[in-house]
């Protein structure tokens, strides 16, 4: 324990700045594995034929290894941070394209016909009917992605991304246990954070109905 308390206040190891890379390599692709998936989501789940293509497409994804996924972008954007993201995006988008398919195509349709009578156009069905019901599928979707990328994270040390990979990778090639520790605490740690503060936010995000109805099961 004191040796790993002196790696991360060693000036050298610049555990401040590895951490801001690290969030910044976590963060960015779960932003936008949220957005490009609840897009898609939505633009396929009414046509069988788009939903069909995009769901295997991002099964697909799920298959291709992590590493040969950043090494696919090396030639293009070379080494570095932004290959990184690029591939831990793609590995975030499908859990959250399959909860946003299903949560959508999981809506009543006697509560989607049920609000056009009452007036409201799409828009207003969109945010006022689906989105609340469609919430807790999506955050179990977003846990899922936020978990898978920031435990595959540290991998973009390989590519010289930075962040506490670079722990446990120099520390893989110098034999440095304490090293490799050091970044495996914080990347699991992370990892915990960002699930049990997902799960709380999925819980208070599912409607007092559907939770009183699930305790009921």
């Amino acid at each position: 324990m004191k040796e790993l308390i002196q790696f991360y206040l060693d000036p050298r190891n610049d555990l401040w700045g590895q951490t801001i890379t690290f969030f910044g390599l976590c963060l960015i692709p779960i932003a936008v594995s949220i957005v490009l998936g609840v897009m898609i989501g939505i633009l396929v789940y009414r046509n069988a034929v788009l939903s069909f293509v995009a769901i295997n497409l991002s099964n697909l994804i799920r298959a291709i290894p992590v590493i040969a996924a950043l090494f696919i972008f090396v030639p293009i954007f070379k080494i570095g941070f932004l290959p990184a993201a690029i591939a831990l995006s793609l590995l975030g988008i499908p859990p959250v394209l399959l909860n946003t398919y299903v949560g959508l195509r999981g809506i009543d349709p006697a509560a989607i016909e049920a609000a056009r009578g009452m007036g409201m156009t799409d828009l207003q069905i969109m945010l006022r009917v689906q989105a609340p019901l469609v919430l807790p599928v999506l955050a179990a979707g977003v846990r899922t992605c936020a978990v898978q990328v920031v435990a595959t994270a540290p991998l973009g040390g390989l590519i010289g991304a930075g962040g506490y990979g670079e722990y446990i990778i120099d520390g893989v090639n110098r034999l440095d246990t304490i090293e490799i520790l050091a970044g495996s605490i914080l990347v699991a740690a992370l990892a915990m954070l960002f699930e049990i503060g997902l799960s709380v936010a999925e819980k208070r995000l599912t409607p007092a109905g559907l939770r009183v109805r699930a305790v009921g099961i």
